[in-house]
């Protein structure tokens, strides 16, 4: 078992803290639904406010919306109050006419396109354009995105890439961001990572992470960023329709997730406090990251954050076969 972080923790020796509960910043970009401008900013404002004060974004948000969002939202903001990461390897450009739209998942979007690029030039340029839409003259972390299908590239340019520019000090930490935590495994094995963050890979429905990418991790001294704890929505509203993995939920996931929270209900606990709670039961873990669309999940998201669970709870739901007895348990701080 291990204690939940009070405080801000370093990630892996880079020198850069977080806070243990970060904003997502994806909702900025239109994900799933078109949220109006004036509450994105405050959406953003309700975060800092709440303490939630490391800002993950990426240009694959919305085609580069949740980045000029979360700049706007910034502007005139004190540059130390807050922590904030970006993603390369997709570039971004204006469509062509008659070119075919990319919403992939994103509503109202801006009429550009994306392009996949792990060349040094095409990180560097895709860096500095997501700098302008900040507004800011440099990021903490920089994170190389999806590059599942891209290995050889981020061997062969994409990290030498990063890895100079943290040299360079333009950047203070690096590392990668994706759901394939093999994949994540792989890289922190053999490369000199700071951070990742892993998206729906370590939560209270899914083990992946814990066995292949959390022992790296904890070997090497890289820490991890846990996104995607409500697995895209089913352990947040576990019912028909809900998403698991950015897809409809299968019946016998549903279900699991249904048993999870009368375990939970039992000690007076949300499911969704239990599923922000677990992740940080492994001593690699720094932080977490939730998408918020408004003031009021900032600050629903916080106060489930804060929420007392007892240590009975967890050993109850291994008790029910919900969770593996192998795993390792928060306890309380």
């Amino acid at each position: 078992m291990a204690r939940i972080p009070r405080g801000p923790r370093e990630l892996g020796r880079s020198g850069v803290r977080v806070p243990p509960l970060g904003l997502g910043c994806a909702p900025l970009g239109n994900l799933y639904t078109a949220v109006p401008e004036a509450r994105a900013r405050a959406t953003v404002r309700a975060a800092l406010d709440a303490g939630l004060s490391y800002l993950d974004t990426a240009p694959h948000y919305g085609v580069g919306l949740s980045e000029e969002r979360l700049g706007h939202a910034l502007a005139g903001c004190d540059r130390t109050a807050y922590t904030l990461s970006t993603k390369v390897g997709r570039r971004l450009r204006p469509r062509a006419p008659g070119e075919p739209a990319q919403p992939e998942g994103f509503a109202d979007t801006p009429d550009r396109v994306r392009a996949w690029d792990f060349t040094r030039d095409g990180i560097l340029a895709a860096l500095e354009t997501s700098l302008e839409r900040l507004g800011v003259d440099a990021v903490d972390i920089v994170y190389l995105h999806d590059p599942e299908n891209h290995i050889r590239e981020i061997y062969e340019t994409g990290f030498p890439a990063l890895a100079e520019l943290r040299d360079q000090k333009v950047v203070r930490a690096i590392g990668f961001g994706m759901n394939h935590s093999d994949v994540l495994a792989r890289f922190v094995a053999d490369l000199d990572v700071d951070v990742v963050l892993c998206a729906g890979r370590w939560t209270l429905l899914e083990r992946t992470a814990y066995d292949d990418l959390l022992p790296v991790c904890q070997r090497r001294g890289t820490s991890v960023v846990v996104g995607g704890v409500y697995n895209s929505g089913l352990l947040a509203t576990p019912g028909p329709g809900a998403r698991y993995d950015y897809r409809a939920a299968p019946p016998e996931t549903v279900e699991r997730a249904r048993r999870l929270a009368e375990v939970c209900a039992g000690f007076g606990v949300p499911l969704r406090a239990a599923a922000l709670r677990f992740p940080f039961g492994h001593p690699a873990v720094a932080a977490a990251v939730v998408g918020c669309a408004s003031p009021a999940e900032v600050h629903d998201n916080a106060a489930l954050f804060g929420h007392d669970i007892p240590d009975e709870l967890w050993r109850a739901l291994v008790r029910r076969g919900l969770l593996d007895d192998d795993l390792p348990l928060p306890v309380r701080p």
